[in-house]
């Protein structure tokens, strides 16, 4: 297995927060001892099991190499543990890597044309490929050849080089930035959603046992229904919780100590921290519920736009707390039910609607 250093976590704006759904090296590394090996331990995601489980059957049956398999889905739900099922399923090694770190075509060219037969190539984020490198692959995902361009100007020739057959795993947080020519490369496309709260609880318990932690069922229970639905979040706050308990009672995590240990942390009991709360209530305090623009919303809890907008909103409004319409940013009456506030009177949804006409 080999791995590419590709992201740097200073630059990314999740990274310092416990509800942050990318993963920090230390998530790595407890990520690598907690991963499930086979389709069988794999919690959760059981349409894309099944799916995948066929898929890598047939393959197995035939004797090939598997189709290329694309996987969609927000961050921390399982997209690199996957792959590296997949690898193991088929008996095959498996190379990392991820789409900035492909900035030519010959970067490209380079890791193609060092691969063993059958062996599986994950890329992330491969959305952010180069465009050179990108219509490179096409060729190799569907000839298994890529043409290596020597020289340059009018003198520059292409030399076709052969490829072994191999399996390309990718994975995207944005589907809808892959190219349609790309896409159509996949044999198999799974969309990874987001996991209900009792399938968490297997996670954690799962992972409590191999991190050798006593939970009870009603402890796990806490710490699923503040993780987002995100199995990296949700291991994440166990650590945290673990680490609480340690210190602070017998080490054994039960409901009341993983709600005080989150509390610690500012997390409250729907998974929102800080920052969340921080924008909630300057919408609803400071501008009545809204709408109000987003970088005035921004300048009131003293954050950057990019911030609010793709690390505290996205949360905000998958949970029905916070509605983007075209005047504005609108908090929705759960928002004001949350922070256990009274809605300014005739203001009953979402829209404006009703302070726009003045009802």
């Amino acid at each position: 297995m080999n791995w590419d250093e590709t992201t740097d976590d200073a630059a990314d704006p999740q990274a310092d927060r416990l509800v942050g759904a990318s993963a920090d090296r230390e998530d790595q590394a407890v990520e690598a001892a907690l991963r499930p090996k086979d389709l069988g331990e794999f919690i959760g995601q059981e349409k894309v099991r099944e799916q995948l489980d066929l898929v890598l059957r047939a393959a197995r049956a035939r004797g090939a190499t598997a189709d290329h398999v694309l996987l969609s889905g927000a961050p921390g739900l399982g997209k690199t543990t996957l792959s590296m099922i997949i690898a193991a399923e088929m008996g095959a090694p498996i190379r990392i890597t991820s789409g900035p770190a492909i900035q030519h075509a010959g970067d490209l060219a380079a890791i193609l044309s060092s691969l063993q037969e059958g062996e599986v190539l994950f890329l992330d984020e491969i959305h952010r490929m180069s465009r050179p490198a990108e219509e490179m692959l096409y060729m190799a995902m569907e000839d298994f050849r890529v043409d290596v361009i020597v020289g340059k100007g009018p003198g520059a020739t292409a030399i076709p080089l052969e490829l072994p057959p191999f399996t390309l795993v990718g994975a995207t947080t944005r589907a809808g930035l892959l190219p349609p020519p790309l896409r159509d490369r996949f044999g198999f496309t799974a969309h990874m959603e987001f996991y209900e709260p009792v399938e968490l609880e297997r996670v954690i318990h799962r992972s409590a046992s191999l991190l050798d932690v006593e939970i009870d069922t009603a402890g796990a229970a806490e710490i699923s229904g503040r993780s987002r639905g995100t199995p990296r979040i949700a291991n994440r706050l166990l650590r945290r919780v673990r680490d609480y308990a340690q210190v602070k009672a017998d080490g054994h995590i039960t409901r009341d100590i993983a709600a005080a240990a989150l509390g610690v942390y500012e997390v409250d009991g729907r998974g929102l921290d800080r920052l969340d709360r921080a924008v909630l209530e300057a919408l609803l305090k400071l501008f009545g519920g809204g709408p109000v623009g987003l970088s005035t919303l921004a300048v009131a809890v003293g954050e950057e736009r990019e911030t609010v907008e793709e690390v505290a909103e996205p949360f905000l409004v998958r949970e029905g707390l916070l509605a983007r319409t075209p005047r504005g940013r609108v908090a929705t009456p759960a928002a004001w039910a949350h922070l256990g506030l009274t809605p300014p009177q005739g203001r009953t949804g979402a829209s404006g609607q009703q302070d726009l006409f003045g009802a």
